[in-house]
């Protein structure tokens, strides 16, 4: 089922918001910046989050269990938005149900509640070697704008910022 997120899901989306980073990165850094990073993922910063107006989290349930997550909130990577944006700050399913068909529901009610809000364009950014990702968000008419530094504690990563026009 997919839902908007409520505060009483702040636990289940932290949980699920490490889950995934490390399943999908963990290997990629030291165990200190990878614990740096894991900190910014608590309940009471998804419950900021969930409460505010200007984001939008969308959480994918299965039976009572949390798989996976969308989170779209005001622009903060360094790009100057041509007109009003949002950005696609976090998209993540936890890798039994990749491939699912879950991914492009989650990426409809993405564009959908941007349009709603009527912003002209959608950001997102993502690792440069997370190839499957990248294919992904190229299918949904995302265009490479440019690179930037992503940190993982200390560790700086090559991120690429997409966007796309509504």
């Amino acid at each position: 089922m997919l839902r908007r997120a409520t505060v009483a899901d702040a636990d289940a989306l932290a949980g699920v918001a490490r889950a995934t980073f490390e399943e999908t990165f963990g290997t990629l850094y030291s165990a200190a910046d990878l614990a740096t990073f894991l900190e910014q993922h608590n309940a009471r910063d998804w419950a900021a989050e969930v409460a505010d107006p200007a984001f939008a989290v969308l959480v994918v349930e299965l039976g009572h269990t949390l798989v996976g997550y969308v989170k779209l909130g005001p622009p903060r990577l360094p790009f100057t938005p041509k007109t009003n944006a949002i950005e696609l700050r976090q998209f993540y399913l936890l890798k039994p149900w990749q491939g699912s068909g879950l991914g492009p529901r989650m990426m409809d009610w993405a564009l959908d509640e941007a349009r709603t809000r009527g912003v002209a364009e959608i950001y997102l950014s993502v690792f440069i070697d997370n190839e499957r990702a990248r294919r992904f968000y190229v299918k949904y008419g995302f265009k490479d704008v440019g690179k930037y530094a992503f940190m993982v504690g200390n560790h700086a990563d090559q991120d690429i910022v997409m966007r796309k026009t509504l």
